[in-house]
């Protein structure tokens, strides 16, 4: 193993794919963010190329698609284990699980001083084997990092607790999203992907619901999925065909939410979502499922209003609280301003992983020495 010896460190991120959603806009911003005369960042991508590849390649940051296809890929530790070594990688930065399964052993192959590794969802519906392959890779990391105190909890339970362990909250741009007022009669808003996970199908039984009420409620769904076709078919079942538009991918995600009264989030499962810390910083009231690390977000009463998993009833009656009281829903969107100015900014999130690895690499000196 060769310590570093130079500045900037050379981090390679590694990711399963670069489309668009949540992670791959962490990267971008991990980049955008860079003390490049302390770090100096690429990705590795393990599928092929997505469109964030190219806002990465625009910000200066080298990008490697592996092109791999789904399942086993035995080759993938090799061609990792070779790239790592002739870019004299000093930190291998993996994020989800399949990234630490090939990229951790890698970096150990190639001797990569640090291994440190994101954490970035709560692992739902693993199976026994990938539990055990989790736990088997996670000894290639350094740091295992939790994105909220509920994964934390999480990988606690996995028992990969002890010093190994840290917490860095999620960020967001808060410029790009500030906000001097959310549109207290505009749509309600979904921005994510359309997955099972998300179960915008109760959104739309909830929608239903509300519209019946509030014949004036519209829905914006942002986003795309392997759901969207059956989540489009479920919206015209439930006659939503005037009250609910699918917009696909977009690119004004900002420009979306200031024209919005409030985010809906009904996910089953969460890290902690980016679209909440981003709604919040333009001061939308949340609506959210009351699961992983969204409550160290949203604070029930506070910056919005918390709902019980699959519970359509509960779900439109938050939205229709706020629909019909639009002063309680801007007091709550202030709320969530500076909540998310106080706890969420990116720069903070990214320095501290700069420091991290920064202290991982001294760890590793000090344990050669």
């Amino acid at each position: 193993m060769n310590l570093p010896t130079r500045a900037p460190l050379q981090v390679a991120h590694v990711a399963l794919q670069l489309e668009t959603g949540g992670l791959e806009r962490l990267l971008v911003e991990f980049v955008r963010c860079a003390d490049r005369a302390s770090v100096s960042p690429r990705v590795i991508c393990m599928g092929e190329r997505g469109p964030v590849a190219d806002d990465l390649e625009r910000l200066g940051c080298p990008v490697t698609a592996l092109g791999l296809a789904p399942g086993l890929r035995p080759r993938a530790l090799f061609e990792l284990t070779s790239l790592f070594r002739s870019e004299c990688i000093d930190v291998v930065h993996t994020h989800n699980t399949k990234p630490l399964l090939y990229a951790g052993p890698a970096a150990r192959m190639a001797g990569v001083p640090a291994v440190v590794h994101t954490r970035h969802g709560q692992r739902h519906g693993a199976s026994r084997r990938q539990n055990f392959l989790f736990r088997l890779a996670a000894r290639c990391a350094h740091r295992i990092v939790c994105v909220s105190e509920d994964s934390r909890r999480c990988s606690e339970r996995e028992g990969l607790g002890g010093r190994r362990l840290v917490t860095i909250p999620n960020g967001i741009c808060l410029d790009r999203f500030c906000s001097e007022r959310a549109a207290l009669d505009g749509p309600a808003l979904f921005v994510g992907r359309l997955t099972a996970e998300k179960d915008v199908a109760t959104l739309l039984q909830a929608a239903t619901r509300v519209w019946r009420e509030m014949p004036g409620f519209r829905l914006r769904i942002v986003g795309d999925g392997p759901s969207a076709s059956e989540l489009r078919e479920l919206a015209w079942s439930l006659g939503l065909s005037s009250v609910v538009a699918f917009l696909g991918p977009r690119s004004d995600v900002a420009e979306l939410m200031r024209a919005s009264s409030m985010l809906v989030l009904p996910s089953r499962t969460e890290g902690i979502a980016l679209t909440v810390l981003e709604a919040m910083a333009s001061g939308l009231p949340v609506v959210a499922t009351r699961v992983g690390g969204t409550p160290e977000a949203v604070e029930d009463g506070v910056t919005g209003r918390l709902v019980a998993v699959g519970d359509a009833d509960g779900l439109a009656a938050a939205m229709s609280e706020l629909l019909a009281h639009p002063d309680r829903a801007h007091k709550m969107g202030i709320a969530g301003q500076v909540r998310a100015r106080e706890r969420f900014d990116v720069r903070v999130m990214v320095a501290a992983y700069e420091a991290l690895y920064r202290s991982c690499i001294a760890e590793v000196g000090a344990l050669a020495a």
